[in-house]
């Protein structure tokens, strides 16, 4: 059909309230445009139409008839597409960290007019910082915001025993997320881009961060990459180049950490003596997944002993018996 037709064709079966004609019309539309190299166009045009009420949350979960590629060896998925509904706000970091974060969210919902300067937006991005900070939920979030799914990469399943496969599942996993807008999480990045340099790696594990290294400089899709690490100082030298942005995620400060026991206990009732304050300053040096932890805690002591309300007496116990554990643990890394 001219684009005259598929036109009449989107208005006809909008008012016929034909949801899958509409919906078959529409992506017609989009494909020629990506024909003719309208690419931005394509894009959002894309995006409309998955935000769209007519479309179902199934349908909604971009390319979803796209197989999700496996391991040769065992079968196992080299990635995962979980759904995630959160605002920016449920995002407590820095403000500086959130700054960052923002203006990724701001670059890609105006690419198309950075693409008239030639420009475009952020779309490799490296986040580092010990673990619990927030890196997995901030990909969470602006996948929730911009509406985009967002892919997990299994590095467990990536890298397999026959270490010649690992660069064909690198290459299965760049295929499919080149067909799409995705938000693209490598979690634990460290595994497949430590230094090459380093005397105790295998030489195939070399030429696997090799073709990583080359697979990212030839990705051209739609789609931003998040690279996530734990140990930013095992990283190989080559890799920091490759991303437009390195975001550090620092534990967070007194204040913060009053807003985090304030946000994840909302959920229950408690008793007005509290003070979040104290609770902020007993926990210096935890992260926001511990403090979660922390939280979970205090509130499950209080639901199995038949209480309605949360006391200072079962968050301060909660933050103690946390801080046991890690000294436990500390001690057991240690003396390994």
């Amino acid at each position: 059909m001219t684009p005259s037709e598929l036109v009449k064709q989107l208005f006809l079966s909008f008012n016929n309230q034909d949801n899958e004609a509409f919906i078959q019309t529409a992506r017609e539309y989009i494909e020629r445009e990506k024909r003719k190299k309208h690419t931005i166009v394509a894009k959002e045009l894309e995006k409309a139409l998955y935000q769209s009420a007519t479309v179902s949350s199934a349908q909604r979960r971009f390319k979803q008839s796209l197989p999700i590629p496996r391991d040769t060896e065992k079968g196992f998925p080299l990635l995962e597409i979980p759904h995630f509904e959160q605002n920016f706000d449920n995002l407590i970091l820095s403000s500086d960290t959130k700054a960052q974060l923002e203006r990724i969210i701001r670059e890609f919902k105006d690419a198309d007019i950075l693409a008239t300067y030639n420009l475009s937006y952020k779309k490799k991005i490296l986040l580092c910082g010990k673990p619990g900070t927030g890196k997995t939920f901030s990909a969470q979030i602006i996948s929730s915001v911009l509406n985009i799914p967002l892919v997990y990469i299994r590095f467990d399943a990536i890298i397999s025993s026959y270490l010649g496969e690992t660069a064909g599942n690198l290459r299965k996993v760049f295929d499919f997320i080149e067909n799409g807008t995705w938000i693209v999480l490598f979690d634990e990045f460290d595994i497949i881009g430590k230094n090459r340099d380093d005397n105790h790696e295998h030489g195939e594990i070399k030429r696997v961060v090799n073709n990583f290294l080359q697979m990212l400089d030839n990705f051209k899709g739609d789609s931003i990459l998040f690279a996530a690490t734990n140990h930013q100082n095992i990283l190989d030298s080559a890799i920091w180049r490759r991303f437009d942005a390195v975001i550090d995620y620092e534990l967070p400060d007194e204040a913060t950490r009053k807003q985090l026991f304030e946000r994840y206990l909302r959920s229950i009732k408690r008793d007005k003596k509290i003070n979040f304050s104290q609770a902020a300053q007993d926990s210096q040096g935890l992260s926001p997944a511990d403090i979660k932890m922390i939280t979970v805690e205090a509130m499950k002591t209080t639901i199995i002993d038949a209480r309605n309300t949360l006391t200072m007496d079962d968050l301060e116990r909660a933050i103690e018996q946390f801080i046991r554990r890690e000294k436990v643990k500390y001690h057991r890394q240690g003396n390994e």
